[in-house]
């Protein structure tokens, strides 16, 4: 390896040699060769110059921006934030309520036959307006006809058994001492006596079918209407009121006529006796009938939560019919009530809140009583007072305490974010 290497470098030296008397030889080209080393070295130099000038611009912005981040986290930890605020108000004197209810008649009846027997005739018809004691049928009943005349055929009979047991005790009375024994005289009492107990059965007898054949004429139970027939001539007829007989009419009378109406439990308070109620029907365009609170169930019904109410209506022109499906509308009294946008309520575990601002712009969380919640509004009965600024959709990053700036909602809608 030795002797390879000695000749390698000697190879080398022959060339540099060489070289440098090619150049000897040619001094023009050294000459360009010797500036095309220094541009290079010159624009390498400029290369570096300008990454070093990079790096400390970069670095400088680096350093810039987090300076700025920090001052801006300081600003934004130290600044109150902003929150919409509205002015709390007096609920109004009285709130509309609207509920949906049923006419139902003052008296409806059903009228049975309380006689066995056959339609003789009727004279009321469905729509029929009846005065109390009017005749709308007539029944005939030959078996009670029949236990009629045995009635008083049975009691003249027993008429005339009393008369004789009585002459005959009277005579057994008033016999001489010796002539008739004690004894006799109290059978002729005793015989005196049943007979009188059974002319007063018989005339029993008498009394009841004579009431029974007054029911033979089917009448009216009081002022009304006819609602319903079910009865023609020659209808066998029985008497009873069980599933198993057929009504002959049924009555209504509908002047007053009752509106039942379920009011909810939220506002089952507010319905007082003698509570003007006013009611629309869909039919009846352009008319609003008025009536009273007349009762209530004065319970809460479990299942759905709400109160029965009634309402009494005069109805004389009949414009009204029982059964209809009618609005009813009430004016609830809200006295004491303040009332504020839904949107300033906080709902917590503790319950539902509101966040209230003092003079100095600070928070303080106040729990309430919802009595009434319409929807976009919601009344409050404890918590809040009229005139206290109220915050609206406030976040919930902003603690009890907390200082705010405060931007008041004219019209109870928060503002829209400023640009900046």
């Amino acid at each position: 390896m030795l002797p390879h290497d000695g000749h390698a470098h000697k190879d080398e030296r022959q060339s540099d040699v060489m070289n440098v008397e090619q150049i000897q030889a040619h001094p023009k080209a050294a000459k360009t060769l010797s500036k095309t080393g220094r541009q290079l070295r010159t624009f390498a130099a400029l290369v570096a110059m300008a990454l070093i000038v990079g790096f400390l611009i970069v670095h400088h912005l680096k350093a810039s921006d987090q300076a700025d981040l920090v001052i801006a986290t300081k600003e934004s930890s130290t600044a109150s934030r902003a929150v919409d605020i509205v002015i709390a108000e007096a609920a109004p004197s009285s709130v509309p309520l609207t509920l949906p209810g049923e006419t139902a008649a003052w008296y409806e009846s059903v009228i049975y036959a309380r006689v066995n027997g056959y339609v003789a005739n009727w004279t009321a018809n469905i729509g029929d307006h009846v005065q109390k004691g009017q005749i709308l049928a007539t029944i005939d009943t030959p078996d009670l006809d029949s236990q009629l005349v045995a009635a008083h055929a049975k009691l003249k009979a027993a008429d005339a058994l009393v008369e004789f047991t009585k002459s005959t005790y009277e005579r057994w009375k008033n016999s001489p001492a010796g002539v008739v024994s004690q004894q006799e005289r109290e059978a002729k009492k005793a015989d005196y006596d049943s007979a009188v107990a059974q002319d007063g059965l018989d005339q029993a007898d008498v009394d009841r079918y004579t009431a029974l054949a007054a029911f033979k004429q089917v009448t009216a139970p009081y002022d009304g209407i006819i609602t319903e027939r079910r009865i023609d001539i020659g209808n066998l007829v029985t008497a009873g009121s069980t599933s198993n007989t057929t009504p002959l009419y049924r009555i209504v009378q509908d002047d007053p006529i009752r509106v039942f109406v379920d009011v909810p439990q939220s506002v089952a308070s507010d319905i007082k006796t003698d509570l003007t109620a006013h009611i629309t029907v869909s039919n009846v365009p352009n008319r609003i009938f008025e009536g009273k609170v007349s009762r209530t169930a004065n319970a809460i019904n479990e299942q759905t939560r709400t109160l029965h109410v009634e309402v009494d209506i005069s109805n004389h022109d009949h414009a009204l019919v029982s059964g209809m499906y009618v609005d009813v509308g009430f004016e609830l009294p809200t006295e004491g009530l303040v009332q504020i946008p839904a949107a300033a309520l906080v709902v917590r575990a503790g319950g539902p809140q509101v966040a209230v601002v003092d003079k100095e712009n600070k928070v303080a969380f106040h729990k309430v009583t919802i009595i009434r919640d319409g929807g976009n509004d919601v009344e409050i009965s404890s918590g809040v007072a009229v005139g206290d600024k109220i915050a609206l959709n406030i976040s919930s990053q902003i603690a009890d305490g907390e200082t705010v700036e405060a931007h008041e909602s004219t019209d109870g809608v928060p503002n829209a974010p400023t640009q900046k």
